[in-house]
């Protein structure tokens, strides 16, 4: 399997050697240029090979399976509620998919109920914002007032 590593801003990646676990950073403004997949062998001093994929995203996000419902927030209160299963999360924001495809407008504002698998089996409720909508996947970023979230913060620590 792949290892994920993180561009930098100034287009850097520290690259770790599953093997004897030693790092190197190199330059990669080149494939952070590219809006496809990127994958890069890599060769240790130690004489390993493994693979990378290079991750664009600011955020490191976690895969997940959680359970949850979403509320579409209307002028006069809910104008559509449903199921979801969010399938991953950030400190910024998250993927969920419907149980029904939904075609909700970039823009639009949600609410969010979830708990996350942590040992208190903490409770979230997050205002959301649609991001972009691809079949039943929907990937949300949270209103800015919801950011500073501790237990979440805390939840992504690797």
């Amino acid at each position: 399997m792949d290892q994920t590593v993180f561009i930098s801003s100034n287009n850097t990646a520290t690259f770790r050697c599953p093997q004897c676990g030693k790092t190197k950073t190199a330059d990669v403004s080149q494939q952070a240029t590219s809006n496809k997949r990127i994958s890069v062998t890599c060769t240790c001093v130690c004489g390993h090979k493994f693979r990378c994929r290079l991750e664009k995203r600011r955020q490191y996000r976690k895969t997940v399976d959680f359970p949850g419902k979403f509320i579409l927030l209307g002028k006069d209160g809910p104008a559509d509620t449903g199921l979801m299963t969010i399938v991953d999360i950030s400190t910024s924001g998250l993927k969920f998919k419907t149980t029904v495809p939904r075609n909700f407008a970039t823009g639009t504002e949600l609410r969010v109920e979830f708990c996350l698998d942590d040992r208190n089996r903490t409770l979230m409720e997050k205002r959301v914002i649609v991001r972009n909508v691809s079949g039943s996947f929907v990937g949300v970023s949270f209103h800015p007032k919801e950011l500073e979230d501790p237990a979440l913060g805390f939840y992504l620590m690797p």
